[in-house]
């Protein structure tokens, strides 16, 4: 099968084994492909991954222990748990002592023609949600898990940080709670799509950090995007970091110290949250996809994806 490899290097094999299903796993054939910040950060060593890459998809099912999966559409969450853990018996198999995650840890991922993922991981997608949206479902529920872990409402005053494609998600599931939302980005045309979604933007130049802000949701990644957030976020509020924080140099923590700021991680959400707003056509996804591609050209749209005033790339087999 045709596959995308990272294994020091970036490549497509023509004639790469497929995947076998394991016991509980289905074979999917995928469809469609999102490009996400962690595959890139990936191809530049995060995670030291090798194998596969890609973990936003949609697929058919084509081999299932369910039988009545059998042709479905599906998105699966990334995290494969054991179940029998103390975090899994908790309730909390995100965080799965002995997980592996799609492309990104231990088990291959979805930019192929053939993935495998545990039938339990599985959503049947519903008929109005087509196969562009259906690759935001993972980001999207991402981005609605900020909300499950951190209490807000029309009296807050919350800032994303980042004007890329998850930190317009995440404005976009806070706007809808009817929680007063402003986004702050460097890209004047991806910050101009607020204006659509009748949402504040403003550019990082013309801010003056004030430390009034309630809650800083921090989807750089970056040293600048948290060291903003600091400046911005009052004593004693909430400071998230929603993007893996990949640090390039130093960056003074004092703040976080000094103001009694409360530091919260935010990774995956609920993907059945996710599905609901697509299909209710709450979030708009659509103006977020900037170019698509082949496969068999992943290397030309990984590339792409990094590129200035570029949002979402997708790609199918």
């Amino acid at each position: 099968m045709l596959a995308v490899l990272f294994d020091s290097s970036l490549r497509v094999v023509a004639k790469h084994p497929a995947p076998a299903a394991a016991q509980g796993e289905a074979l999917l054939r995928v469809r469609q492909v999102g490009v996400c910040s962690t595959d890139i950060e990936i191809t530049k060593g995060y995670m030291g991954f090798r194998g596969v890459l890609g973990h936003e998809f949609v697929a058919t099912v084509e081999a299932s222990p369910d039988r009545s999966l059998l042709g479905k559409r599906v998105v699966g969450e990334i995290n494969c748990v054991c179940g029998t853990c103390d975090m899994c018996q908790a309730g909390l198999s995100n965080h799965c002592r002995n997980r592996t995650v799609l492309g990104i840890a231990g088990r291959d991922g979805c930019f192929a023609e053939l993935c495998t993922l545990p039938v339990a991981n599985l959503h049947v997608l519903p008929a109005n949600v087509d196969d562009d949206q259906a690759v935001f479902v993972e980001p999207l529920a991402a981005a609605i898990q900020v909300t499950k872990q951190v209490r807000m409402d029309a009296r807050s005053f919350v800032t994303v940080i980042g004007g890329g494609r998850l930190g317009l998600l995440v404005a976009q599931v806070v706007n809808n709670l009817g929680v007063p939302v402003r986004v702050i980005g460097r890209d004047a045309a991806k910050l101009s799509l607020c204006e659509r979604w009748q949402i504040r933007s403003r550019h990082v130049k013309d801010i003056q950090p004030r430390q009034d802000q309630d809650v800083v949701i921090d989807c750089t990644g970056s040293a600048d995007g948290l060291e903003l957030a600091m400046r911005l976020v009052r004593p004693r509020g909430t400071l998230v970091l929603k993007s893996t924080f990949v640090p390039t140099r130093p960056v003074d923590l004092a703040p976080l110290v000094v103001n009694e700021i409360n530091l919260v991680g935010s990774r995956c959400g609920p993907f059945a949250a996710a599905i609901a707003l697509l299909a209710d056509r709450a979030v708009d996804v659509a103006s977020l996809i900037s170019r698509r591609f082949k496969l068999a050209e992943a290397p030309a749209a990984i590339e792409h994806a990094q590129q200035p005033g570029v949002l979402k790339v997708l790609m199918r087999p």
